[in-house]
């Protein structure tokens, strides 16, 4: 990936100003928004191995395979609650616009986040329909 070009995540700084650094492990997701928005940005970049270093480990897959025909578009963050500097759970409700082979689509997920060890993890997400 361009880091010249906007981080995927939406936010409005470039990628190696924004999700980068996290991504790389050289600094920490402060929110549960924060790390919504750096696992969104991995899916788009295709990092594996960071989606399951910042999942909790109660609930982390053994394995993670992205589809690599998944082209992640933009991520709307709907509702933040909780998930704060002080806090150590957060519930973020977003939605995930990708591309594939079937066309445009959208993930619609309200996931949940704790704090495990002092840094952010993900724990689970559900359909909110």
């Amino acid at each position: 990936m361009d880091t010249s070009h906007r981080c995927p995540c939406g936010h409005g700084e470039a990628f190696e100003d924004c999700c980068a650094p996290v991504l790389r492990g050289a600094r920490a997701a402060a929110t549960a928004a924060a790390l919504m928005r750096s696992r969104y940005t991995a899916f788009a970049v295709g990092d594996a191995d960071y989606l399951l270093r910042s999942w909790h480990p109660r609930t982390r897959p053994r394995t993670l395979a992205l589809d690599p025909g998944n082209h992640w578009l933009s991520l709307e963050i709907n509702r933040v609650e909780r998930g704060g500097l002080f806090d150590d759970t957060g519930t973020v409700e977003f939605i995930a616009h990708y591309r594939d082979a079937q066309g445009r689509g959208a993930l619609h997920e309200i996931s949940r986040f704790a704090r495990s060890e002092g840094a952010w993890v993900y724990l689970d997400g559900t359909d909110p329909a």
